[in-house]
């Protein structure tokens, strides 16, 4: 009667006598495992990448733009033209609504930028200092001394960190005057928040009041509305507080699109996960192949090893005995390929991680769990037709190696 330990003594001894066939089969399964792992921290990390790139938007964010989203007999999702523009006595209308915490009103433009012989184009935004809270923008020097009528322009500016290098180099910028298109500004703060924020880079990003870009651009409408909402719980009211009052201002004519932060980030948040899903099935594939790497390579050894068989089955070992020893083998072989590949997958992504520090690379618990599961199930499934012919063999004609 063999023991549990000699099962696995077997075992060992029997992996360990044929290297070569033992490597391919742990090389293979580490190769799957690892691609499972990678792949979809790399999809996992892209939904993570999203959720914080909208949450440095600012929290409880709506998004009001010019124009209707509707359904007509043509494509999907038409969006039809506004009867009128948004102006910024709409947006500052919006902020007598218990709802509502803070306006912002953008308007946008491109203008060559120009300081001491230097220029370059820029992307102009026009707002209130409540942009800077609502988005979460810091400021490294200065401030922004916009008036409190968004109505009055006034000539000062707030800079990205490039911009100030490429503009002025060592000397220092604030409180110097630059030109912006054919008007002059007086620089009055430095932004030091970086990176890229609903299509804006902000370290390329020169804000004025509104009315100077409205002034600048020749243009009495806005690109966008940014409001806050007091709380999260307040969102869905606040959004139909902003569609009530444009309503009313513009006749009766519901000619604008309200965007909810949270309705953004729920259809990224569904197509990252379909993604990471899918890419993890992709790989997972793999680990079908290297199931079938086993019971090709296993089939080759029954055959090297009958008489090997044979002399177990001489001295007592029943089918279910053999089939319990070449189903162990198989199962051993996946679990540690499932395992090495783990530590390469781990590998990988601190690999990745080290290239794009700020790309968050994390490894879903999910995926380390259906990849080992996986490779497990592939290997006791295309293990059990070499098992079930090892445990059938004659003993007689295994021992003449027939």
């Amino acid at each position: 009667m063999m023991r549990i330990t000699d099962i696995f003594r077997f075992v060992r001894n029997a992996a360990g006598g044929y290297r070569v066939r033992t490597a391919l089969m742990l090389l293979a399964m580490a190769i799957g495992v690892a691609s499972v792992v990678i792949l979809t921290s790399l999809g996992e990390g892209a939904r993570v990448y999203v959720n914080n790139e909208f949450a440095s938007l600012g929290t409880n964010l709506l998004i009001v733009l010019p124009g209707r989203n509707e359904t007509s007999g043509g494509p999907p999702m038409m969006v039809t033209g506004t009867s009128r523009d948004i102006t910024t006595g709409d947006a500052m209308a919006l902020l007598r609504h218990s709802s509502v915490r803070r306006v912002a009103p953008l308007t946008v433009g491109v203008a060559p930028v120009s300081w001491g012989g230097r220029t370059r184009e820029c992307t102009i935004g026009g707002s209130t200092p409540d942009m800077l809270s609502i988005r979460n923008w810091k400021l490294a020097q200065g401030g922004f001394p916009a008036p409190d009528d968004p109505d009055r322009a006034s000539p000062v500016a707030v800079i990205g960190a490039k911009i100030r290098r490429e503009l002025f180099g060592s000397h220092s910028a604030v409180g110097e005057w630059l030109k912006i298109g054919d008007r002059r500004f007086r620089v009055t703060g430095i932004l030091a928040s970086e990176g890229r924020s609903m299509g804006f880079d902000v370290e390329e990003l020169v804000l004025v009041p509104v009315a100077s870009a409205q002034a600048l651009f020749n243009t009495p409408s806005l690109f966008r509305v940014m409001v806050e909402a007091k709380s999260r719980d307040v969102i869905e009211r606040a959004r139909a507080d902003v569609v009530s009052t444009f309503k009313l201002r513009h006749q009766g004519e519901e000619d604008v699109t309200v965007i909810t932060q949270d309705a953004v980030l729920a259809t990224f948040d569904k197509i990252l996960r379909a993604l990471t899903f899918t890419v993890g099935g992709i790989a997972a594939i793999s680990l079908g192949v290297a199931g079938i790497l086993i019971m090709n390579v296993m089939l080759v050894a029954v055959s090297q090893r009958t008489s090997e068989i044979g002399l177990l089955k001489a001295l007592g070992a029943s089918r279910r005995r053999i089939l319990a020893l070449f189903l162990t083998e198989a199962a051993m072989l996946s679990c540690v390929g499932g395992l090495l590949g783990l530590m390469l997958g781990y590998a990988g992504n601190q690999a990745v991680i080290w290239l794009y520090p700020a790309f968050p690379v994390t490894a879903p618990w999910w995926a380390v769990a259906a990849a080992l599961g996986i490779a497990l199930s592939a290997g006791l499934i295309f293990g059990a037709m070499p098992a079930w012919r090892a445990a059938k063999l004659d003993p007689v004609m295994a021992l003449a190696r027939r």
